[in-house]
């Protein structure tokens, strides 16, 4: 499975989901993540204010960071390499990069009118 690793702008807290004006796309992101993850999605979250040595200490961020700034995060690397930036991804595309497999349940037939040798 790949790793996906999201670098976030500074926020308040870990998610940036907290407070009165909370951002609905840090919402809907916050949601997609754990989605992801209790399919078997590998990701890691780090926030700039209070993680700024991860961004420091990872080459592919330092550059990206001197290069775009602060302003053209959030980044995500999938297995180190850049696959975003400027905006959270998708659910469709943690899916992608986590290579998940999504199963849909078959639509079971409607009992009454429609079942058996009947037509509707």
């Amino acid at each position: 499975m790949k790793n996906i690793q999201v670098f976030d702008p500074a926020l308040c807290c870990s998610t940036g989901v907290c407070g009165v004006d909370v951002e609905q796309s840090l919402v809907s992101f916050s949601a997609d993540i754990e989605w992801a993850k209790q399919h078997g999605a590998q990701i890691e979250r780090f926030n700039l204010a209070q993680q700024p040595m991860v961004f420091a200490e990872n080459l592919t961020v330092r550059d990206f960071l001197e290069r775009s700034g602060q302003d053209a995060l959030p980044l995500i690397l999938v297995d180190g390499e850049i696959a975003l930036a400027g905006r959270y991804p998708s659910r469709a595309e943690l899916t992608h990069w986590a290579t998940i497999i999504e199963v849909k349940a078959e639509a079971e037939p409607v009992k009454g009118c429609c079942s058996g040798k009947q037509s509707c």
